[in-house]
């Protein structure tokens, strides 16, 4: 338990407010050392557009469709962390141009903060982003490029100095809560033109290696299908399909269920049970897929633990632990790097199970979960290769379809084994998977980079302060 001690003096400056918010997680020591500064703005001050720049938006009932002609990309408080923001939901074009929500589309520079749920994880506009429309439970900080760099702004607000003051604007009980209001007058400290602009191009670099990383992605998967012969996601989506099933019992396979035999995974295994694509399965190119077993976490402060991930943070920018660990016997089996494929074995039939992943950034070396079956081989160019093909439209539906169980489905190791990639030859393998080895590469770098500029905001301010 937290505790601390308050003057009735700081009351008005928090409106009055007895709740703990205001008052703990550092929140105190930051405006301490903020006001030592010789000089800080409000926030308010430094940006512009729509609503003065700091804004979330209505609450809408949403139109969705499937069309990209029709629609837009939609991204809300989780899914702007995505890495891969190739799949978000399409909202209604004409919906999102109207008058009432065309402010919600996303600019480049714009500093991203979640507003309600889990409050303040952040997201800097990217140029692959542009022209996404947003949610109103994420709140969008517009700078004025004339009076702040973009970049600094964001690596000040995502630092431990702007998150405690952010969050500390949060209200509500079950679902907290961030307005414009609350942050408006934020202080943001000044640091003098030339670190500024050394931080902001920090983060501008960053983005960039993450756009860059984006479009290797997809041209990687994109190679590998016209190399195979696969068809493309279009023709999947389009091949006609009766809603009757008939399946002899030679093709049953041990399974009963629809999932499996639906034509959504027949039409993957089309091409290979053809003979028009020359298959193998994934367990003839790892060296081992193991699901480990379940061991009980005992936490670990500071610095001393090794960081345990579990499967929701695999796909974002910039994975976060859950917490840290304390290491044991047999933590070797938890850990992962560049070798490993990571596939989560539980969730929703349409979230995050059998979506294939590459570890980045923390995750390297670090500890996740049992809940990710990791497919591990011989080179970080043969994952590399089982990463783009199970990522691929056809290796995709395999895993969705191999899926078991009710409410809370479950994939083991032997669905995952059994998933058929195409059979290329070694040399074409591994030159896809070193482009995939690139993609982890750039992610990588992008958070090294945010890390950097981050860490220079941090230190300028400590060092402003004494």
């Amino acid at each position: 338990m937290k505790t601390t001690t308050i003057l009735n003096s700081w009351l008005p400056e928090y409106s009055y407010r007895l709740d703990t918010k205001p008052y703990v997680g550092g929140v105190l020591e930051t405006k301490l050392i903020l006001r030592k500064l010789k000089k800080t703005v409000s926030l308010h001050t430094l940006t512009a557009g729509h609503d003065g720049g700091i804004y979330n938006g209505p609450k809408f009932s949403r139109t969705y469709v499937d069309s990209p002609e029709f629609g837009v990309p939609f991204v809300g408080s989780s899914s702007m962390l995505y890495a891969d923001l190739s799949e978000l939901p399409l909202l209604s074009r004409a919906q999102a141009e109207s008058k009432f929500l065309r402010y919600l589309k996303l600019k480049r520079g714009m500093s991203l903060i979640s507003c309600s749920g889990t409050i303040g994880r952040m997201v800097y506009v990217r140029p692959d982003m542009e022209g996404i429309w947003s949610s109103q439970h994420i709140l969008k900080v517009v700078p004025d490029p004339d009076k702040i760099p973009s970049g600094y702004l964001y690596a000040y607000l995502s630092s431990k100095f702007g998150v405690p003051l952010i969050a500390s604007g949060t209200y509500g009980s079950i679902i907290q809560s961030l307005g414009p209001q609350h942050i408006a007058d934020l202080p943001v400290p000044r640091l003098g033109d030339a670190l500024e602009h050394e931080i902001h191009e920090l983060i501008e670099q960053a983005a960039k290696l993450r756009e860059e990383a984006s479009v290797e992605f997809h041209a990687a998967i994109l190679e590998l299908g016209k190399l195979a012969g696969l068809p493309s996601s279009t023709e999947l989506q389009n091949f006609p399909r009766n809603l009757a099933i008939v399946v002899p019992s030679s093709a049953l396979e041990g399974r009963l269920d629809t999932n499996f035999h639906r034509g959504y995974h027949y039409d993957a295994l089309r091409p290979y049970r053809s003979r028009e694509v020359k298959g193998r399965t994934v367990a003839s190119m790892a060296s081992r897929i193991i699901e480990p077993v379940r061991f009980k976490r005992i936490e670990h402060e500071a610095d001393l633990g090794i960081p345990f991930f579990g499967t929701g943070t695999l796909g974002d920018i910039d994975p976060q632990p859950l917490y840290r660990i304390a290491p044991f016997s047999g933590i070797d089996d938890y850990r992962v790097d560049e070798r490993s494929v990571l596939v989560p074995r539980s969730g929703q039939i349409y979230g995050i199970i059998g979506r294939a992943f590459q570890p980045i950034g923390r995750v390297l070396k670090a500890a996740v979960t049992e809940d990710a079956i990791r497919v591990t081989c011989n080179t970080p160019e043969e994952a590399g290769y089982v990463f783009l093909a199970l990522r691929s439209e056809c290796g995709l539906r395999q895993l969705k379809a191999r899926c078991f169980g009710g409410s809370i489905p479950h994939l083991d190791v032997n669905h995952i084994g059994q998933a058929l990639i195409p059979d290329l030859g070694r040399s074409k393998e591994l030159e896809l998977g070193g482009r995939a080895c690139r993609v982890l590469q750039l992610r990588t770098a992008a958070i090294n980079k945010d890390n950097q500029a981050v860490e220079l905001v941090e230190n300028a301010l400590r060092e402003s302060a004494n």
